[in-house]
């Protein structure tokens, strides 16, 4: 396997000016501001959780807490 330099030689590479800089027109333009970056969306979904995955979840929370009290209470009985 031979080594191959990924820099290129700035004296071989094509549009490259005697210093090593890019002549104008050869660089893409610049981009343009964020708000024109995408499609506009118009569905987003709600953010932060629901009523009931939230009850849900405090419900077994609160249920696996219970469990391990009554466990450290039959513990030291």
């Amino acid at each position: 396997m031979s080594y191959v330099n990924p820099d290129p030689e700035p004296e071989r590479s094509t549009g490259l000016e005697p210093g090593g800089g890019v002549p104008p027109g050869e660089t893409p333009p610049a981009e343009s501001s964020l708000p024109e970056a995408g499609p506009r969306e118009t569905h987003n979904p709600t953010k932060g959780w629901a009523k009931g995955p939230m009850a849900a979840i405090l419900v077994l929370v609160a249920l696996i807490a219970a469990f391990f009290l009554v466990y450290a209470i039959v513990l030291i009985i």
